[in-house]
């Protein structure tokens, strides 16, 4: 009894390239996917964020990463802003840790 056919064993090594094409394109379909529906979101709101904190300026009322409402007194540098949280109570607060400006202010004066 004989179980692999003359023709069957012929046909098997001009399939072999396309069968490995045929398996990797789920695969190949499932990073085009998840970059477009993780990757790239992720990326304009990284983008988004940058753009909020390289704009923060004096009068602006943010909101900080641990929830404390405060207006921007003054910059330190480019890492580190003061916040005014309430009357003379004045906090140091990284600027990459402020995720929302709620009302953009004019400058306080001096």
């Amino acid at each position: 009894m004989n179980f692999i056919t003359p023709a069957f064993a012929q046909a098997g090594g001009a399939t072999g390239a396309v069968d490995i094409m045929t398996q990797m394109a789920p695969f190949a379909i499932i990073l085009v996917i998840m970059y477009f529906l993780i990757l790239r979101p992720q990326q304009k709101r990284a983008g988004a964020h940058a753009d909020l904190v390289k704009n923060l300026r004096r009068g602006d009322t943010v909101v900080t990463a641990g929830g404390v409402v405060g207006k921007i007194s003054r910059t330190l540098d480019d890492a580190e802003v003061e916040v005014e949280i309430a009357q003379n109570v004045k906090i140091r607060q990284l600027r990459h840790l402020i995720t929302e400006v709620r009302a953009k202010g004019e400058p306080v004066k001096e």
